[in-house]
């Protein structure tokens, strides 16, 4: 399993932190550039991946002000997890967002640098969208 994980200072209560994050519709705002034919609702997204793929992923669990656990709708290229975990900072939020891929070694060739630019990037725009 490959893993991929940014972590992010939120100057926002917990709460807040997670209603953004528990609507999947939240979601296009935090993708960078290569995310295209974006459709959702507060559950379910599906997207492509420029050059890579498309999927279509969906909330699995919500542990409130804490746990947000998505996982592919459909059958993926690769498994593949993303999970945001929430914890108090005083008067912020730190944010960790992780991406847990089954990736063969052409995959991994492929898609590691874009997962890495992904994590990244949605911890980036989720501090600036709410700060």
């Amino acid at each position: 399993m490959s893993v991929f994980e940014s972590t992010v200072t939120v100057n926002k209560p917990i709460a807040q932190v997670y209603s953004f994050l528990a609507d999947m519709n939240n979601h296009r705002k935090l993708m960078p550039n290569n995310i295209t034919d974006w459709t959702s609702t507060t559950d379910v997204a599906s997207f492509n991946i420029q050059n890579i793929t498309k999927l279509s992923i969906k909330i699995d669990e919500r542990v409130a002000d804490s746990l947000i656990r998505i996982i592919p709708a459909e059958k993926p290229p690769f498994d593949v997890e993303l999970k945001w975990e929430l914890r108090e900072a005083g008067n912020a939020t730190q944010a960790v967002f992780t991406i847990t891929a089954d990736l063969n070694m052409m995959m991994k060739m492929l898609a590691s640098g874009q997962l890495k630019k992904l994590v990244d990037e949605e911890t980036t725009n989720l501090a600036n969208l709410l700060n």
